[in-house]
């Protein structure tokens, strides 16, 4: 739990790292340009809420880590920004 949120309820598809600090999830995309769109969408967001991931990507696939650096462990910030990365990937998977 983080702040009273249930993950596995609000977050279903993410995975809790080990040491319970941080989030996961790969996505992966039809091709590169969903990819792309996907990671654009993510990138907008962020900056909006002043919070970024960590991730790589390779062609179709973008593998994310989530954790509140500053705080040294998962916050409601990366709930937050994990649940709106999981409708930016319906959005682009969906269009």
């Amino acid at each position: 739990m983080v702040d009273g949120v249930d993950l596995k309820k609000e977050i279903p598809m993410w995975s809790l790292g080990i040491e319970g600090k941080s989030i996961a999830r790969v996505f992966t995309f039809a091709d590169f340009q969903q990819a792309f769109d996907f990671m654009t969408l993510c990138a907008q967001y962020a900056e909006k809420i002043d919070h970024h991931p960590d991730w790589p990507n390779s062609w179709s696939k973008v593998s994310v880590k989530l954790t509140t650096h500053s705080a040294g462990a998962l916050t409601a910030l990366d709930v937050q920004l994990a649940k709106a990365m999981d409708a930016f990937a319906y959005q682009v998977k969906h269009d």
